[in-house]
């Protein structure tokens, strides 16, 4: 056994007091300290995951400050073979934070990058002690150099270090001091081993400037804020309910003027928003900062704005509600800041100098950020491009905060450039995958397909002969992840079969592919594409239940009662299967309905008639069965308080040119909720299954309690039509919607069940360990557990619950399952829960894009599909907010300006005019008068608007309603009445389940749209193919339709 060193560690810490207090510790060093390098000549033990490569042609190794100042450059993929020191790390997570000591240890952790971390201060013959009087800069320097003369011997000098510093003095005292070990600032180290790299340049000349930025405004005197309370004084005042923390939240309708912070209160008869009026009050935070609030005098607070604010404008109503409390921002606990998108603004000219580097404000392309100051030497090359910043710093004396400069997305108006800046906004790596990764994947080729492993069938239930499996999907899916059965047994039970594809077979823990999969967590669809969780040849190929062929999958199997549906046996395991059909939700609607469908089916094809009948009759009979199964699972579920919610689902029709022709309302089969009631009762049962056998670590799926204000909205539109909703629970909730019906209007309906969806708490993940036992139900299910099984081509929870599952009814050793325990699990439900709602924000965004796409080239005063009726769901001090049954959208119709002219639509036949007058706003009316007459619009009254687009050259384009008349458009007849039977449970939860899954048609098929290697550029960056592009165009509108622009549910 290796001896240690004991020696005296001396530190000195300052008290609350202000006292020096002096703290001696004993510290053990050792010899045996593992260097984690490939040219290890000494036979080290290597403790970490990731080791320094061989291959290289030099290790580097940053300074503390160069790894706190300048860890956007360490950051970048093109820079491996990275030794970062112990010391380097304590270093940044004290003067950085946790969120830059995150980033640093991701770096490392991320086995792509090739990087370690070497424990120097553990090292004996690596560490030093700090002499008396030695500066604690130098003495760190000194630390990080002798480390770094030490590996290079220790590795018998085969490979060269370089040291990274920006500091002068060092550079020119240790440059030349030992051979193999050079000291160069960050500069000339890129300018030498980097010099095409113009990314890192571009970012390191930024990062300089901004720094230099933030020294000079240190020396300032005048202050635009005031500085921070210091963190005890923070901590004591939380503890003690003087201040409260939370995350803060701006309301981009009025940034400038408003932002929010939750106090966590859980009695219904307080509010629980913190109201932070103004900048100064806001005091340097950002949307997302974890802050400290102190309340303010009773007498200071004010309410919120309740004035319509137009997208780009200055004008701020003066309209209030009533006072709420109000506070102002003391502390920050955490910094939340990210990647921005941002323009250059108009005036460029005005703000450039001429110099090497120009210092400019830059416009955020999210309205709930400020400007910010970055400098770069290209400000002329960047006018007209969409760039990515990072904020540095945001000083008391500086009104705006400072940056650098990332990258560049590209031109702004082109496709690829808004997409772009969707998903930086929503922190979204879409990147191409790793080639190691893709080493890991079966050959499946024409000259070498794919063969199941004869040892692996062995160990499965063979159903490919004894069960009749099929799948039911949209058009055009390939990534066909769920397959069911349903026969009727010999002891004349039913018995019914959910199969989902075995993605854990091919996706091992800790492989390179679970990694990515882990990152990513999710499958994104945007409006035009869809970015893959796995590789194609996963996703759509070997993991993909496609008729025909066989696959591995994990099923669950339930005995029924013949009568009653009711569970009297399950079964959970390893299965192969064939699936015998691959069926449309339109074909398997039409068999249930008993039209023709044989040339739906492609399976019956070349088959005689007889047989095809027989097969027919086989198949309906599995169809109508598996609906009334469903049904009677859906109404134990309503009984039980499942509460039924409303969306809005819009798909598109395309002309011969692939271009958007139409938005049209989709209408709702009941075969989609069959499918999706199958999957809940699978994920219920499964879930039921791992918190028994893992009652501390089994990842769930939990839907809390609303919060009682939440609301206040649909109470109160309820309320204009005489009725009444009852929120004690989701049982009374569901029973007082039911209630709430207009006999000729059935909009009204779905419109309160919109706003009982955006009043729903979101569904979270988590692991049972980590919440009291009667806090796992599933509110808006009705569900005492539920998780997500169903899904694991696409979804990273699902294969982490398959793995739970296996483990718990193979009873394997959990560990050679490597299954995280409770507070890794934990960990990993808060990566996978930012992930998801990151995802559906970038659906959401990417739909708004293509909605104003939709409308661009549209001459809004003579086409008809911009003239459409509209429903009053809300009104505001100048305006109303109008949702478009015709295109599932909603948005705000101003009846004020910002002159003071209102809306003057009392002449029938005749364009509305803009005339002196006045707003009159009651409980459920708003009444426009002017000289000649008044003009009333109540709450759900339909009006006629007009739909354009409202550029907007540093943000995102938008729609623009325009009043035409105050009486309802004109039918269209060829949108229909939706089936308000068939309405949808949790739109997440259900539609997740079934909808969830790509349509055929794609927008930019026409190469010569997007340049001729497009395709390629889809491929290269995780793209499947074409066929499967518009997924939630066609299938995620209702998320925006009927939600507020607020992240509602």
């Amino acid at each position: 056994m290796m001896d240690l060193l004991k020696i005296d560690k001396i530190r000195q810490y300052k008290t609350r007091q202000g006292f020096v207090k002096r703290i001696v510790q004993e510290h053990y060093l050792r010899e045996d300290v593992p260097c984690n390098s490939e040219l290890c000549l000494a036979g080290c033990r290597q403790t970490a995951n990731c080791v320094v490569p061989a291959d290289v042609t030099h290790y580097l190794l940053p300074d503390c400050q160069t790894a706190s100042d300048y860890l956007d450059i360490l950051e970048l993929p093109e820079l491996i073979g990275i030794v970062f020191l112990q010391t380097v790390l304590h270093h940044v997570r004290h003067s950085s934070g946790k969120r830059s000591y995150q980033r640093l240890y991701n770096k490392v952790k991320d086995m792509r990058s090739r990087c370690t971390v070497f424990a120097n201060e553990f090292c004996h013959y690596a560490y030093c002690s700090r002499e008396p009087g030695e500066d604690h800069v130098q003495w760190q320097f000194r630390v990080v150099y002798e480390s770094a003369v030490w590996y290079y011997n220790h590795l018998a000098g085969q490979k060269p270090i370089v040291l990274l510093t920006e500091n002068e003095k060092v550079i020119e005292e240790y440059g030349s001091r030992t051979a193999g070990v050079y000291v160069l600032s960050i500069g000339n180290y890129l300018n030498m081993f980097w010099p095409d790299l113009n990314q890192a340049l571009d970012i390191y000349e930024s990062l300089k400037a901004s720094l230099a930025e933030v020294e000079s405004q240190s020396k300032g005197s005048s202050k635009e804020y005031t500085e921070y309370l210091p963190m005890d004084v923070l901590s004591a005042g939380i503890k003690s309910g003087r201040y409260i923390d939370g995350a803060i939240r701006v309301n981009r309708h009025h940034a400038q003027e408003e932002a929010f912070v939750s106090r966590n209160i859980r009695s219904s008869d307080q509010k629980s928003d913190v109201l932070i009026a103004g900048r100064k009050n806001r005091n340097r935070a950002v949307d997302g900062d974890i802050v400290v609030v102190e309340l303010l005098p009773q007498a200071e607070w004010t309410g919120r704005i309740i004035s319509l604010k137009a997208a780009g404008s200055d004008d701020v109503g003066s309209e209030k509600s009533e006072s709420m409390p109000c506070g102002r921002v003391v502390g920050i606990l955490q910094r939340n800041w990210r990647d921005y998108v941002v323009s250059l603004p108009d005036d460029l000219e005005q703000q450039t100098g001429g110099g090497q580097s120009d210092k400019i404000l830059v416009i955020p392309w999210d309205y709930s950020i400020p400007k910010i100051r970055i400098s770069t030497r290209h400000a002329l090359q960047l006018k007209d491009q969409r760039i990515v910043v990072r904020i540095d710093s945001w000083e008391t004396d500086s009104m705006f905060p400072n940056g650098h400069f990332v990258r560049s997305l590209g031109t702004i108006g082109d496709l690829e450039t808004e997409i772009a800046a969707v998903l930086v906004e929503k922190n979204l790596s879409v990147g191409p995958f790793s080639e190691g990764l893709l080493k890991e994947m079966p050959e499946n080729t024409e000259q070498n397909p794919w063969v199941m492993d004869e040892d692996e069938v062995k160990k499965r239930r063979d159903l490919r002969r004894s069960h009749l499996i099929f799948s039911i999907d949209p058009k055009g899916c390939e990534d066909v992840d769920d397959t069911l059965s349903v026969r009727k047994l010999k002891n004349g039970r039913i018995e019914l079969g959910v199969h989902i594809a075995d993605v854990t077979y091919f996706v091992k823990p800790d492989s390179l592919t679970d990694l990515e999969a882990r990152s990513r967590s999710t499958t994104v669809y945007l409006a035009d594409r869809r970015y893959d969780m796995l590789p194609e040849i996963l996703s759509a190929q070997l993991c993909s239940l496609i008729g025909g062929v066989d696959r591995y999958a994990v099923s669950v199997v339930w005995q029924l009662d013949p009568n009653t549906y009711e569970v009297i046996k399950v079964w959970y395991g390893r299965t192969v299967i064939r699936s015998a059909y691959k069926m449309f939700y339109e074909a398997a609607q039409s068999l249930h309905d008993g039209k023709q469908v044989k040339d739906d089916i492609p399976e019956l094809d070349g088959l005689d008639a007889a047989t095809v009948d027989k097969k027919l009759v086989e198949l309906k009979w599995c169809v109508d069965k598996l609906m009334d199964i469903a049904r009677h699972l859906k109404a134990r579920r309503v009984v039980g308080g499942a509460v039924q919610l409303e969306g809005e689902e819009v798909k598109v029709e395309l002309n011969e040119e692939q271009e958007i022709e139409d938005l049209v309302p989709k209408q709702t089969m009941e075969i989609h909720e069959t499918i999706a009631e199958c999957m809940i009762f699978a994920n219920h049962w499964v879930a039921k299954k791992i918190a028994e056998a893992f009652s501390t670590s089994a990842l769930l799926r939990h839907h809390p309690l609303p919060r009682q204000d939440q609301f206040q909205e649909l109470l109160y539109c309820a309320k204009a039509k005489g009725y009444t909703i009852d929120t004690s629970s989701n049982k009374a909730l569901a029973d007082s919607l039911d209630k709430c019906v207009v006999s000729n209007d059935p909009l009204y309906n779905r419109i309160l069940r919109s706003l009982a969806t955006k009043a729903m708490s979101n569904a979270l993940y988590f692991s049972t360990g980590s919440l009291p036992r009667d806090q796992f139900f599933h509110y808006g299910l009705a569900l005492d557990r539920y998780t997500h099984f169903t899904s694991p081509i696409r979804r990273y929870a699902d294969v982490i619950v398959h793995r739970q599952l296996l483990a718990a009814v193979e009873e394997e050793d959990s560990n050679s399952l490597h299954l995280p325990s409770n507070k890794d699990l934990q960990q990993l439900s808060g990566h996978i829960n930012t992930k998801h709602r990151a995802s559906q924000n970038a659906q959401r965004d990417s739909q708004v894009l293509f909605q104003a796409m939709y409308f661009h080239d549209r001459d809004s005063t003579t086409d008809e599909r911009c003239i459409v009726d509209a429903v009053v769901h809300n009104l505001r001090a100048n305006g109303l907010l109008v949702f478009i049954p015709r295109y599932g959208i909603k948005g705000a119709l101003y009846l004020k300006d910002k002159e003071g002219l209102v809306c003057d639509a009392s002449s029938p036949g005749k364009t509305p005019t803009w005339a002196p007058g006045t707003l009159e706003w009651s409980e459920f009316s708003i009444t426009v008068s002017t000289s000649t007459c008044k003009t009333t619009f109540k709450l759900f009254d339909h009006i006629t608007v007009r739909i354009s687009v409202q550029q907007a050259r540093s943000h995102a384009s938008s729609l623009r309603f325009d009043l035409v008349a105050n009486q309802p458009h004109k039918k269209d007849e060829s949108i229909g009445v939706q089936n308000t039977s068939l309405k949808t449970d949790i739109i997440q939860e259900v539609l997740g389940e079934s909808e969830d899954k790509p349509s055929t048609a794609s927008i930019y098929d026409n190469q010569d749209i997007l340049g001729a290697d497009f395709p390629e550029l889809k491929k290269q960056y995780g793209q499947t193919n074409e066929s499967v592009s518009l997924y939630h165009l066609l299938q995620h509108l209702q998320e925006m339709g009927l939600e507020e622009s607020a992240d509602g549910s």
